[in-house]
């Protein structure tokens, strides 16, 4: 068969390179042109050859320089996560302390001893739920969530309260409560009883801390026994716990407000000494810790109230 003048190259180009294995024309390619001027074939094909490898050669520089791009980007993005993270492990060391640094099941642990230890030796504080028929239901509610609080502090705190709950009656308004407002209230570290704190202690290591005493009181005293009338701040009666108190010949104290704080002049002109439970057993418990009322009084009585320390009233 014969070929004119033109095609005969070409074709012959084309059916050297069809019959050659696919590898051999990728791994190589210079050998194939080679065997080419062996057999003394006219190298007019050069234009296939210069496109032949000039496509796979610069097809692969592509390839690469956006391998290695990518790679530069990679690398700097793990280089900078890797430097944040030892960042943030430093700043974390510098601010933590030693004992933050336990797992939550050691710290749970730690809580614990220190509360059942609180039992046999130290002080005792009972909040008395004897009235809580005075109360309306969203009194109730109130008086839960301060029960909620109460417990909270006494858990962080260093030198921790034994907790009591008296008068307090399976499926009472105040029980339904306490169970749907608290997380784990039944499994609270506290003792509760319907009976009341009048037959749990003797009477001579009972202190009633009412609002309306007139002795302030001194220092907590680890023997004592320190009862909480259970009411909120909306059910104000006056000299209800104190009259109860003194109906049973019980020794009755208020906290120092007057003694180590100054009443502050503000617009509704309110002034009251009249705390929350949870706000009492901050002012106890703090003071119990660093011996001093004008800390904890600083600490227990909101501005609300309308009372500061005497040094901060000018």
């Amino acid at each position: 068969m014969t070929y004119p003048e033109g095609e005969t190259k070409d074709s012959t180009c084309r059916d050297l390179c069809d019959h050659q294995p696919d590898y051999a024309c990728q791994e190589n390619g210079e050998n194939l042109w080679d065997a080419f001027g062996l057999l003394q074939i006219d190298m007019g094909c050069e234009s296939i050859r210069s496109q032949f490898l000039g496509n796979e050669t610069g097809c692969s520089r592509n390839v690469l320089r956006k391998q290695r791009n990518w790679e530069k980007i990679i690398s700097a993005k793990k280089r900078k996560r890797k430097h944040e993270r030892k960042r943030q492990r430093a700043k974390h060391a510098e601010e933590r302390d030693p004992a933050v640094q336990l797992s939550k099941r050691d710290l749970k642990g730690i809580t614990r001893e220190r509360l059942l230890r609180a039992k046999g030796t130290g002080p005792r504080l009972c909040v008395d739920l004897s009235m809580t028929a005075h109360m309306t239901k969203k009194e109730i509610s109130r008086l839960a969530a301060q029960i909620r609080r109460l417990y909270g502090s006494n858990k962080k705190s260093q030198k921790p309260f034994w907790l009591y709950l008296t008068g307090f009656v399976e499926n009472s308004p105040i029980a339904e409560e306490c169970l749907r407002m608290n997380d784990g209230f039944s499994n609270y570290l506290i003792d509760v009883t319907p009976e009341s704190y009048l037959d749990l202690f003797p009477l001579e290591t009972i202190v009633y801390l009412t609002p309306d005493a007139e002795n302030a009181l001194e220092e907590v005293d680890p023997h004592k026994v320190y009862i909480l009338g259970g009411l909120v701040d909306e059910s104000i009666q006056k000299g209800l716990t104190f009259h109860n108190a003194q109906e049973r010949h019980l020794q009755v104290a208020r906290l120092p407000i007057q003694e180590y704080m100054v009443k502050k002049v503000n617009a509704k002109n309110y002034h009251s000494t009249t705390l929350a439970i949870n706000q009492v057993f901050d002012a106890l418990s703090i003071y119990y810790e660093t011996n001093s009322w004008a800390e904890a009084l600083k600490a227990a009585v909101s501005p609300g109230k309308g009372y500061v320390l005497w040094d901060t009233s000018r």
